[in-house]
């Protein structure tokens, strides 16, 4: 957790954090935390039921970093792992993940496609679905993974006790694709039993905002997606078990473009922060909604003032997400 405390200045609020996961388990994302749980809990589940013993082929669809995560999961625990991505994800982060000695299908439509493919895939006996989104039928798997997401939360707590910061963040700053991370951090903050409830700010790009949309009409749709550097957030259906806690959960939803995403990395990068613009996105969308007109009243309804404690989530660093970025 780095404090920034000119952020803090430029933004009118208290202090501001960047919780930073350009390094975690060795990965250059967050995304490790999910897969890691889910695929121990997976095996764990084979091998009580009695499943013939021997090599599975964990099988996924990802926008990069999700993918990896489950790829290097398999080595390390002697499995196999195939790897669907769809169109858009940078071809370094593409051989990163055959880099994990996995199989990797590329496909020609956008993430739902990969999604709908990798399940097919996983159809067989010997093979095992570890998705981190959900729909009917299919949760069990998506809520573990939620579950290894809540380790940030509780570091979070941690780390801001150690500041002197006991009672907790004002608002945090999640950036959003399935809105599983957002599940994660929603779960945490709405069911503590003492310190303040903070804000709850998700942010999307405008080429894949499905959780804005789905607010925007009052239940959870797609939308067609579009070209974006923030390819980790290129998702264009909510998780069915991720959104009743959004839904119910979160205070504001934005969604923001590549070029603010991009200069909110160079902004971070010059503070000395290492984002990829999808963890960039955090900041990306905070400072939309704390700037420009109207930003008095979204302060207010935010419950943001002067002292305010701020929580970037900065889920990735720019190896996981090499796409160029422009300056400020």
């Amino acid at each position: 957790m780095t404090e920034l405390p000119s952020l803090a200045a430029e933004l009118e609020v208290g202090r501001v954090f960047v919780k930073d996961e350009s390094y975690r388990l060795g990965l250059p994302a967050f995304k490790a935390l999910g897969a890691s749980w889910a695929v121990r809990r997976a095996l764990a589940e084979r091998a009580v039921n009695g499943e013939v013993p021997g090599p599975v082929t964990l099988v996924t669809a990802t926008d990069g970093n999700h993918g990896r995560a489950v790829a290097r999961m398999a080595r390390l625990a002697g499995q196999r792992a195939h790897v669907f991505v769809p169109r858009g994800v940078h071809p370094q982060a593409v051989a990163a993940i055959v880099a994990e000695q996995t199989e990797v299908t590329e496909v020609a439509g956008p993430y739902d496609e990969a999604v709908r493919r990798a399940a097919e895939a996983a159809a067989g006996p010997d093979a095992v679905l570890i998705q981190d989104t959900a729909w009917a039928g299919y949760e069990r798997i998506p809520g573990w993974i939620v579950e290894g997401y809540s380790t940030l939360c509780a570091e979070i707590d941690e780390q801001l006790a150690d500041a002197g910061i006991a009672e907790g963040p004002d608002l945090v700053s999640i950036p959003v694709g399935v809105g599983s991370l957002a599940q994660a951090v929603v779960t945490h903050y709405r069911s503590r039993p003492s310190g303040r409830a903070p804000a709850l700010l998700s942010v999307e790009p405008d080429a894949a905002a499905c959780v804005l949309e789905s607010f925007l009409l009052g239940e959870p749709v797609s939308v067609t997606t579009g070209d974006t550097v923030m390819a980790g957030l290129n998702c264009g259906t909510p998780s069915s078990i991720a959104w009743p806690y959004l839904h119910a959960g979160l205070d504001a939803a934005i969604a923001v473009s590549d070029a603010d995403g991009s200069r909110a990395a160079a902004r971070l990068a010059a503070l000395g922060v290492s984002a990829g613009p999808c963890g960039a996105a955090a900041l990306a969308g905070l400072h939309a909604a704390l700037t420009g007109p109207a930003a008095e009243a979204r302060r207010a309804e935010l419950g943001l003032g002067p002292a305010s404690v701020v929580v970037l989530l900065s889920t990735e660093g720019p190896a996981a997400n090499p796409h160029s970025t422009v300056g400020l």
